[in-house]
């Protein structure tokens, strides 16, 4: 039934879907994207971000910009850690100057997060449009269905396969982990007790883990943060396989997609390994998950609306 669903949707958005309503909206998107990047060019890996767990939770509707009571934003993959929220503000704004009452919000997310990608060096993709915005946000599915960096492989993958992700999909898609930041929160686990065992993650290469400890010790906030792609953190290439090879990924929901038992019998190793050496194949595959992504059950026809204000449902 959800492939069913999926293919509708596929139906429905178009290219260009927005040729005769808002011609400009590619390069205007285009061009607030690249000035946000340029100003800080951590923007990047925000925007990409947004779009993913935008569409994790009740599909690509954009739930996730909602200023309400229920906010995605409040809930704990979210809060104080998703960002770029002022520059989708800033998007959309330049699009309303355009063409009033036309785009829709979870649209310019798609939108920026494919630019932001390009802008960062890696490859584009046509990105298909069309998505109507949603009337509510969705804490607790925030909260239950984001992949978590603590979580095992088993229930990561799950995860994706709940909103029609396969697991090739997974690991392309951790592959945006090759730009952006993580604050120790998100790995301190890691670092000196892990799982309970009173010593670091075996898994964790020596002298990263002597990194790491100085920047995250025991008794930091966690508010610290830590390069994804350890030795290439802006340039959106294939590296952040190479370091999974190498004991070098991050979050342990990185390291696990080629150290842990599972990723043998769930094929992740194969594919870290596959990309590590083929960035030609990771940044098209990653192209194809992105697509694949934006499709999670979107509103289209006269479902859902165009709002005014991203942060709002229209009064």
């Amino acid at each position: 039934m959800f492939f069913a669903l999926c293919l509708v949707a596929k139906a429905q958005l178009r290219t260009d879907f927005y040729q005769a309503t808002c011609p400009d909206l590619l390069k205007i998107v285009r061009r607030e994207v690249q000035s946000a990047i340029k100003t800080e060019m951590r923007m990047a890996a925000s925007l990409l971000r947004l779009h993913f767990h935008d569409c994790f939770v009740n599909g690509c509707d954009a739930s996730l910009l909602l200023d309400v009571t229920d906010s995605e934003k409040a809930a704990l993959p979210n809060l104080n850690s998703a960002r770029g929220f002022e520059v989708v503000d800033r998007i959309k704004s330049s699009v309303e100057s355009a063409c009033s009452g036309v785009v829709s919000c979870a649209d310019i997310l798609a939108i920026a997060a494919r630019d932001s990608v390009v802008l960062s060096g890696g490859t584009s993709w046509k990105v298909l449009l069309g998505r109507r915005d949603g009337l509510v946000a969705n804490q607790t599915g925030a909260n239950n269905g984001l992949p978590s960096p603590f979580e095992t492989l088993d229930v990561i993958i799950s995860k994706f396969a709940t909103v029609g992700l396969d697991v090739k999909d997974v690991v392309s898609l951790s592959g945006g982990h090759t730009i952006g930041l993580a604050k120790c929160s998100t790995f301190s686990n890691r670092l000196f007790n892990f799982s309970e065992t009173g010593s670091p993650d075996s898994t964790m290469n020596q002298s990263m883990l002597t990194d790491l400890q100085n920047l995250c010790p025991l008794n930091s906030d966690g508010s610290n943060t830590a390069p994804f792609d350890r030795n290439s953190a802006d340039l959106f290439d294939n590296h952040y396989f190479q370091n999974l090879i190498n004991g070098k990924g991050l979050l342990g929901s990185d390291q696990i997609l080629f150290s842990s038992d599972a990723a043998v019998t769930t094929n992740t190793k194969s594919l870290v390994l596959s990309y590590s050496s083929n960035s030609r194949l990771f940044l098209s595959d990653f192209a194809d998950s992105m697509v694949k992504m934006g499709n999670i059950s979107p509103l289209t026809g006269s479902a859902g609306e165009i709002r005014k204000n991203c942060r709002l449902v229209n009064s």
